[in-house]
C-alpha cells in the first residue's frame, strides 16, 4: 500500500502509537477457566467485534504510564499482579483507519479482580474466543504462549492464584494455562522445593459433599522471579510419537 497518507506536508512520517493490554485471569467460579478482559467495539472499524483494552500514548508519557492511565480510567483497574511488555506490531495496514504502531503488554490478575462498575470491559473465556478486531487475536495467542512458557521456570503463577489455595486448586490453574494435565503431588513437591509456595498451617473448608479438608498454601513472594531457568512442566502422560 502507498505510504503517502502516513506523511505530513513536509514528507515526515506521521503515525499513532498505542498500547494494548492482554489481561488474563483464571475464573473463580465454574471451574478453573482462563479468561481475557475484552470489550465490544461500538464504532468503525470492526464495529461489534471484541477488542482488547487499548489507547494512545501521549507525547508527555512513557508507554508504561500510558498503559496504567488507560487501564485506570477506562476499566478502573489499578492493581495488576504482574505486567510485562509482550510485542510491538508495526504492520502499516494493521489499523485500516490510520497508521498505528502498537506495543502490547500481558498482565495477570487474581481470580476475584473485576473491571469497574461503569466499564464496558468483561471477562471472556479463551476457549472458543474466535476472531477479534484488528490483530488482537494474534496478540492474545502470543500472550498465552509467553505465560505458558514462564509457568515452568518462574513463580509467575502467584499473579493468577488466590491468596490461599489447596494443591488441587493450584493444579487446576496450571492445567488450564498449560493446556495439559499436571500431577498435583509432583507440582507441590517441585514448587515447595523451589520455595515458591509455603504451607499456611490451615485446612480448607469442606465442600458440600464433605470429605477430608485439605492443607492450604500460599505463594511465598508476590514479586516475579526466575526459580529454575531450565525447567519444563511436561504432561503427566505424554502421548508417544507415532512412527
Amino acid at each position: 500500500m502507498s505510504n503517502e497518507p502516513f506523511r505530513d506536508g513536509h514528507g515526515v512520517a506521521k503515525f499513532r502509537h498505542e498500547v494494548i493490554a492482554v489481561i488474563l485471569r483464571v475464573s473463580p467460579v465454574g471451574g478453573a477457566r482462563l479468561e481475557v478482559l475484552v470489550w465490544r467495539r461500538t464504532r468503525e472499524p470492526f464495529t461489534g467485534r471484541l477488542a482488547l483494552p487499548s489507547g494512545p500514548v501521549d507525547a508527555g508519557e512513557t508507554m508504561d504510564e500510558a498503559l496504567e492511565r488507560h487501564l485506570a480510567t477506562k476499566l478502573d483497574l489499578t492493581d495488576l499482579g504482574h505486567c510485562e511488555q509482550l510485542v510491538t506490531l508495526s504492520d502499516p495496514g494493521r489499523d485500516p483507519f490510520e497508521r498505528t504502531i502498537a506495543t502490547a503488554y500481558v498482565g495477570l490478575v487474581g481470580p476475584s479482580v473485576e473491571p469497574g462498575g461503569d466499564s464496558a470491559g468483561r471477562w471472556e473465556p479463551l476457549a472458543g474466543l474466535g476472531g477479534m478486531a484488528f490483530d488482537h487475536r494474534r496478540i492474545v495467542t502470543a500472550a498465552l504462549g509467553r505465560v505458558r512458557a514462564k509457568l515452568s521456570y518462574t513463580n509467575i503463577a502467584y499473579a493468577l492464584a488466590p491468596a490461599e489455595f489447596t494443591l488441587a486448586r493450584l493444579r487446576d490453574l496450571y492445567i488450564e494455562v498449560l493446556g495439559h494435565d499436571v500431577d498435583a503431588t509432583n507440582l507441590g513437591r517441585v514448587l515447595g522445593r523451589r520455595g515458591e509456595i509455603v504451607a499456611t498451617g490451615r485446612l480448607s473448608t469442606p465442600g458440600a459433599g464433605g470429605g477430608r479438608p485439605a492443607r492450604t498454601y500460599r505463594f511465598g513472594s508476590s514479586g516475579y522471579r526466575v526459580t529454575d531457568p531450565f525447567a519444563v512442566l511436561r504432561p503427566v502422560n505424554p502421548v508417544a510419537p507415532t512412527e
